[in-house]
């Protein structure tokens, strides 16, 4: 009863702690430099919003710790690896930060993240034996102990950070994986007043950071949270000797596992770099399919709790029913697919692993060239000297027309010949300093690269020269991978002062490109194709909290 009184208590005064800085450090840090990292194509915010909530619960999780120390000193010293839980928590929040503020690779991240969990295992917190759910024969794991050890700590912190997609939706996440926590630390008696503590902390964060959004948990944040819930749970199980400690926020985590499988495969079948970030994520396909962004959280908050309930049942049956309730989650999940409209995607599995495999050539033609075009912009001084080289790569990818807007200016290139049928995207910087890209291809009938190729006509693809991008899939990815490209070019220039604007001199003498400004009705860009009338849109808007990308065709 004591304990659970003291819980409660540090509950509140993570609550506490959160609600007064969390406004103080809105009002005094509004014109600070932790607002914006440099952004790329795949954010959408509609103004600078600070990442500081993982600063604040870093102050939260150190204030609860030090209220420990006084009124619970002989709890805390009875609790082993105490400080290393604390110093690694922090270091890791500070290897997030640093990316807050300034982009650091994905290899050097992953590695300084293997680092810190590799120390962790030498100072003695680890997963060391694992006793199966139902002969309870324990296991040795000998040399594969820093491995699974590293390997799970990494895993659930990168899990977090994957999720931290819309408002609010990592904050949710991580107070259920706490909730379970502290249900098992309060039962064996390590780290509860702590969980509870960074409980009553999300609460509080939560608070400003459902949609829409004041203020963002940050790579920090999403770093310290998924890394204190690995090494809580490795302390729970008494390092692996009891399994359902590491089992149950396995069933917590049942969306995020999924979503990182799925990613996974699409992004090796399709040839994408494992690391690169997009916005294909499950949460990201309910706002692009018309769920507004606080009807897509509460809605994976739902089936959040009800994993939470079978983390929690998982954890009480003692392992005993792990079975019974594996199988509930997959029912679960293939059921939301059905109802959210995905399962006709990942049941054709034939059809969607033909159609990746088909574009892969395709796509690493368009990073190669991608690439080509980064190192190339590091040679140049500007948009000016960068252009040629743009069309360049739009006409070998296939697109056929190209506008760039910088600052009320434009550049267009359009292939020659008339297209009877067309699709578009366009690309809008959210910081509006990279200005906006837009791309044209042509639309096929054939529908995908794979029936192209094997198509005897080829009649709306061959009234120009050049290639074709057939599957509107193909087409997406390909046209954001030029964005990327321009994207980084400029914020290579900005860094180096260099001023992000066409010369107007430059635009008048330039030969062969025309300066339209296309039609635009109730904000949305409209092409239409041919005499017919017939009119295939697509508007992709990344800056601001809006639903996503919108996609009408009518082809």
């Amino acid at each position: 009863m004591k304990m659970n009184l003291s819980a409660v208590m540090a509950a509140g005064l993570g609550l506490g702690i959160t609600l007064f800085l969390i406004p103080l450090a809105l009002w005094v840090g509004k014109s600070t430099v932790v607002h914006e990292r440099a952004v790329d194509w795949h954010h959408r915010r509609s103004g600078p919003i600070p990442r500081i909530g993982g600063a604040v619960l870093v102050v939260a999780f150190l204030a609860i710790e030090l209220w420990i120390e006084l009124f619970h000193p002989q709890l805390r010293a009875n609790t082993p690896g105490r400080n290393v839980i604390v110093l690694s928590s922090v270091a890791m929040f500070a290897l997030g930060f640093w990316d807050d503020l300034r982009r650091i690779g994905a290899v050097w991240k992953l590695a300084a993240q293997i680092l810190i969990a590799g120390a962790v295992w030498l100072f003695g917190v680890g997963i060391e034996v694992w006793r199966t759910p139902f002969s309870h024969a324990p296991i040795q794991l000998g040399f594969w102990a820093p491995l699974v050890t590293i390997a799970w700590l990494v895993s659930l912190t990168i899990l977090i950070n994957q999720i931290d997609g819309l408002d609010g939706l990592a904050g949710g996440q991580c107070l259920s994986l706490m909730i379970l926590i502290v249900a098992v630390a309060l039962q064996n008696g390590n780290f509860g007043l702590l969980a509870s503590g960074m409980a009553g902390a999300l609460v509080g964060f939560l608070c400003f950071n459902l949609p829409p959004a004041r203020v963002y948990l940050g790579d920090g944040g999403a770093y310290f949270l998924g890394f204190q819930i690995g090494l809580y749970s490795i302390v729970n199980s008494h390092k692996g000797a009891a399994p359902e400690a590491l089992i149950a926020p396995l069933f917590v985590l049942a969306l995020p596992i999924t979503d990182a499988v799925l990613t996974v495969v699409r992004r090796g079948l399709r040839g994408l770099p494992l690391f690169r970030p997009d916005r294909k994520h499950l949460h990201h396909r309910l706002v692009s399919d018309g769920c507004s962004e606080r009807k897509a959280v509460l809605c994976l908050y739902g089936m959040n709790l009800v994993f939470l309930l079978m983390g929690l049942a998982t954890f009480w049956s003692r392992g005993g029913w792990v079975l019974v309730l594996l199988g509930t989650a997959v029912f679960l999940l293939l059921l939301g697919a059905r109802t959210c409209g995905f399962s006709r995607h990942w049941f054709a599995i034939h059809r969607v692993v033909r159609s990746s495999i088909s574009m892969r050539a395709e796509v690493q033609y368009a990073l190669s060239l991608a690439r080509w075009l980064e190192l190339e912009s590091r040679r140049q001084l500007g948009p000016d000297e960068f252009w040629p080289n743009l069309i360049f790569a739009a006409e070998k990818l296939g697109f056929s027309s190209l506008k760039l807007t910088l600052r009320g200016e434009q550049r267009v290139w359009r292939r020659h010949g008339a297209l009877s049928r067309a699709i578009r995207r366009r690309y809008d910087c959210p910081n509006g300093n990279c200005g906006s890209l837009e791309l044209t291809t042509p639309a096929c009938s054939q529908g995908d690269l794979a029936r192209f190729r094997s198509c005897d006509s080829k009649a709306d693809c061959t009234e120009y020269e050049g290639r074709c991008l057939a599957d509107p899939r193909a087409f997406e990815m390909i046209s954001e991978l030029l964005a990327e490209a321009w994207n980084k070019a400029a914020v290579h220039w900005h860094r180096r002062r260099i001023p992000l604007q066409f010369k107007p001199d430059e635009i008048r003498k330039a030969n062969g490109f025309s300066c339209q400004s296309g039609d635009s009705v109730n904000g949305r860009k409209h092409f239409v194709n041919g005499a017919d009338g017939r009119m295939s849109e697509v508007t992709v808007t990344f800056g601001g909290g809006g639903a996503g990308s919108h996609v009408t065709s009518d082809l």
